[in-house]
């Protein structure tokens, strides 16, 4: 019976653990693992807020800009406003996705599918989110409880309140601090309002 080592009896010990583990184990013994259930959802979860309120606010600037050129103008009506507002957050939305497709077929060599379509689907829906105020605000000035440019006004204020309270409140999901993510907030806040500002002052 050949003789062992001290050496060869420690490493004999060792080793089958090393060689049977299996590769879900090894990729979570060191947290690199796609799809490792305690590292990558995580992250997972905050890429997906990441572009969802990436959306957001790029969709509430551009319905502020809408929004605000109609109620400057004067001489748009309800029907004006009503496709207008449809029109841009519709066409915003289709041209966003359209390029999100575009980019998954250079990356992945084939269109989104499954899952992959139902998360671009989440992260573009604020595009047609932005659009729920001031349709809603044109339908109480239809009714004729306010002014079509009042009824404008008070949507830009209710959007810039809520690309507040999504971005404070997206910002603290995602592990921010509170005086961090509403530093975040305040910031995208007054970045709206300066367009606001920008389309009162220029009369257009």
């Amino acid at each position: 019976m050949p003789d062992r080592t001290p050496d060869d009896a420690e490493g004999g010990a060792r080793r089958p653990d090393r060689d049977t583990a299996g590769p879900q184990q090894a990729a979570d013994s060191d947290g690199s693992a796609l799809g490792g259930p305690a590292f990558t959802q995580p992250i997972l979860a905050n890429v997906l807020l990441k572009e969802r309120l990436k959306e957001r606010v790029y969709a509430t600037i551009t319905m502020l800009a809408v929004v605000v050129s109609l109620a400057v103008g004067g001489t748009a009506n309800h029907e004006d406003a009503v496709w207008s507002i449809l029109g841009t957050s519709v066409g915003v939305w289709l041209a966003t996705f359209v390029a999100d497709q575009q980019a998954h077929r250079a990356v992945a060599h084939r269109y989104a599918r499954s899952e992959e379509f139902r998360q671009m689907l989440y992260t573009s829906s604020p595009l047609l989110l932005s659009a729920v105020g001031p349709l809603a605000f044109t339908g109480v000035s239809a009714l004729g409880l306010m002014s079509l440019p009042v009824a404008m006004y008070t949507a830009c204020g209710v959007d810039l309140a809520e690309l507040f309270a999504w971005s404070t409140v997206t910002g603290l999901r995602m592990g921010e601090g509170r005086v961090a993510a509403l530093l975040a907030g305040t910031a995208d806040v007054m970045i709206g309002f300066g367009i606001v500002m920008v389309k009162v002052v220029g009369g257009h």
